[in-house]
Order: structure tokens, then C-alpha cells, then sequence
């Protein structure tokens, strides 16, 4: 059975850091690519940093980049976000989300999400 599952979520304060991890299960982990994204009640989910497809660079939203670290450990099946300089904009649900393609067949998973409140 397939899963993804968040953890690290929590409350901090504007300008703390937190890191958040997502440990797969059920699939081969090493061959897809790994991204994170949040979701504010009433928004779009919107991306926040990720490993390309090809596996050759990483993505972050312009709102993240430079504050916000994506990583991820093979051998652990697990993908990483480090957050720093947080702010109270940053306050969303992160999901963790694998998806792969391959001869034009798109697979994809997504976890059940962790609570990020950035609030003072």
C-alpha cells in the first residue's frame, strides 16, 4: 500500500525555522520526483519547492526561495524541507507529493498534509 506521510508540523514564530519530513512506502521512492506543496483554506495548492523530473535540479517558488530547503535521503525513502525565516504568510497545510512519468503514463501520490502557523 502506498504512503505518504508528513511530519514536523507545528506552531512557530515569525522568523523560527522548522523542518518538515515526508517518509514513502509502497513504491520505488528513489525514481520519482520529490516535491512539497501548502494550501491555505479557501486557495489553490500552490508549489513549493521540488525535485525535477529528470532528477537534474530543484524548483522553489519565488516566495520561498532563498528561506525554504528541499532535500531528500534514498536510503531513508524520505524527502526533506527545511524552512527558515519564516513568516506568517508561510502558514498553510504542506503535503508531500511523488509523481512520475514515464512513456507518457503519469503516476502520482500525494500524503494527507502537516499544519505549518507561523504566528507570534
Amino acid at each position: 500500500q502506498v504512503q505518504l506521510v508528513e511530519s514536523g508540523g507545528g506552531r512557530v514564530q515569525p522568523g523560527g525555522s522548522l523542518t518538515l519530513s515526508c517518509t514513502a512506502s509502497g513504491f520505488v521512492f528513489s525514481i520519482y520526483a520529490m516535491q512539497w506543496h501548502r494550501q491555505v483554506p479557501g486557495k489553490e495548492r500552490e508549489l513549493v519547492a521540488a525535485f525535477n523530473n529528470d532528477g537534474q535540479g530543484i524548483n522553489y517558488a519565488h516566495s520561498v526561495k532563498g528561506r525554504f530547503t528541499i532535500s531528500r535521503e534514498n536510503a531513508k525513502n524520505t524527502v526533506y524541507l527545511q524552512m527558515n525565516s519564516l513568516k506568517p504568510e508561510d502558514t498553510a497545510v504542506y503535503y508531500c507529493y511523488a509523481v512520475k512519468i514515464g512513456q507518457g503514463v503519469r503516476t502520482d501520490y500525494w500524503g494527507r498534509g502537516t499544519l505549518v502557523i507561523v504566528s507570534s
